[in-house]
């Protein structure tokens, strides 16, 4: 494996609900198994302007170093 640019396979990845709309694009997320997280929105959602409003079913990458935060990657 090359050193460099992270992968999606280090990530987990989880569905998740948007609770609550914050400032300067940032979420709070509902995870499948009850945890709350703060979460921000992914490169391609920011570009493409994607709307996301509390009620939102969503996938979130997390890091596996620090599983309080997030990032939004897709709206289902």
């Amino acid at each position: 494996m090359s050193e460099g640019k992270a992968s999606t396979k280090d990530f987990l990845v989880v569905k998740g609900v948007v609770e609550e709309n914050l400032p300067a694009t940032s979420f709070r997320v509902k995870l499948e198994n009850g945890q709350d997280i703060l979460c921000h929105l992914a490169g391609k959602l920011r570009k493409h302007r994607i709307r996301l409003t509390p009620g939102d079913e969503v996938n979130v990458e997390i890091s596996p170093y620090d599983l309080t935060k997030g990032r939004i990657i897709y709206r289902f």
